[in-house]
């Protein structure tokens, strides 16, 4: 691990007391259903869905990977995608490079692959805006969460899943432009990875 990061999660973990109760009994569900497939020896596949696939879900599957290697969960896979094809929006990727992470851009296309990595002993994450069917995705027996109440209110089948979460959380979007802007992208990374790895200490 990265030693940035593993000191900035130090401090992430001991506000977990900052998660509100009822934000808490869903992520217990969350990790009880992973622990199940886990007992079941079979590989986890979690696919974060949001509309645009620009922000919320790519937080969300990064810090996945990164909290299934800080607790030693195995056979932990985490994707990403919208009902829409955007890009790694670059206000979220400068939080992501900000907690600590290496960011790596690729290319200059107007959806760039970025590969992202929280460890030098790991494959970095590959992270472009792909809709959440896109090939590099899992197409079967995988774990749908959704982090955006506009997917969640577009996609009331997600074909293949085995099973779906609701995870919301706030958009970032409507600070861009702000005096806020570099705050509020930083305190919603903070908030999933605070949120991830409070799951994954239970898995």
């Amino acid at each position: 691990m990265i030693k940035k990061i593993d000191e900035n999660i130090l401090n992430l973990i001991d506000r977990f007391d900052e998660i509100p109760e009822e934000r808490k009994i869903l992520l217990d569900k969350f990790a009880d259903f992973i622990s199940d497939l886990l007992d079941e020896n079979k590989e986890v596949k979690l696919t974060y869905i949001c509309t645009h696939n620009s922000r919320r879900s790519h937080m969300c599957q990064i810090w996945a990977l990164t909290a299934a290697e800080y607790f030693g969960v195995k056979t932990i896979k985490s994707f990403s995608g919208g009902t829409e094809i955007t890009a790694f929006n670059q206000n979220a990727v400068h939080a992501v490079k900000k907690f600590g992470f290496s960011v790596n851009k690729k290319d200059e296309a107007n959806n760039p692959l970025y590969l992202v990595a929280y460890s030098s002993n790991r494959e970095p994450i590959e992270c472009f805006s792909k809709l959440y069917s896109d090939k590099s995705n899992p197409q079967n027996d995988f774990v749908a969460i959704m982090t955006c109440s506009q997917a969640e209110e577009n996609c009331p089948i997600v074909f293949g899943s085995i099973k779906r979460f609701s995870i919301q959380y706030d958009d970032p979007k409507i600070f861009d432009g702000t005096e806020h802007e570099e705050e509020k992208y930083s305190e919603r990374f903070e908030q999933v990875g605070i949120e991830t790895l409070y799951a994954f200490s239970k898995i």
